[in-house]
């Protein structure tokens, strides 16, 4: 990475808008920052992670919001605006309906979430054949991020075998309401929303909560 983007990337965070390096969870996003009315509510992830957060809820606040996402019963939103598949033709969420589905969103030079791809490639090799699915949803930070062939580079780098589609225009990051790099949602087999977490960490709960789904 070189000097610009790390100034960059230090400027985010003393404006409070993203954190990398020691102690951070994760990268705030400048762009795509309001969620849409269809967004998705945190269910678990400032309880489970609150550094991952640029503010921090209060216990009764955490507990409503929870409260209330576990009754709305939402599905995951479908993949929108994609520009390119790669490991897989073109996919739906209402195709991947049978199946455990985790959504990763991730972009390659972000540190957090080169943290987190080991453990996301090792849930794929140990749960795919039991019907985990995994999808990789890339969104860019930076325009270099947008190139394919540096996507296609990374993901040969960290041995990722799920399919990845290209979120160039931030189409279904805006549809999901997220705001993070790395962020994960996991969907029980009827594409109901059970479980999500920003930032680092939380692995093996989240690695339960993915064997409790398969059953």
């Amino acid at each position: 990475m070189n000097v610009r983007l790390l100034r960059r990337r230090r400027f985010l965070t003393y404006l409070g808008l993203g954190a990398v390096g020691i102690g951070s969870a994760a990268c705030a996003a400048q762009i795509g920052s309001t969620n849409p009315p269809t967004a998705i509510a945190s269910k678990t992830s400032v309880e489970s992670n609150p550094t991952a957060a640029t503010t921090k809820p209060n216990n009764s606040e955490v507990k409503a919001v929870d409260e209330k996402s576990k009754a709305s019963s939402q599905k995951l939103p479908e993949f929108q605006g994609i520009s390119q598949w790669l490991n897989s033709n073109p996919l739906t969420i209402q195709e991947l309906k049978g199946n455990v589905v985790l959504i990763q969103f991730w972009t390659f030079s972000c540190i957090n979430c080169q943290r987190t791809l080991p453990y996301v490639t090792k849930w794929h090799d140990r749960y795919a054949s039991k019907g985990l699915k995994i999808i990789g949803v890339h969104t860019p930070e930076f325009a270099f991020e947008r190139d394919a062939n540096n996507i296609k580079d990374a993901m040969q780098k960290h041995g990722i075998l799920y399919p990845v589609p290209i979120d160039n225009e931030f189409k279904t990051w805006k549809a999901y309401g997220n705001e993070y790099w790395p962020h994960l949602y996991l969907a029980d087999r009827q594409g109901n929303l059970v479980y999500d977490h920003i930032g680092e960490g939380a692995y093996d709960r989240t690695e339960q909560t993915i064997k409790q789904l398969l059953g």
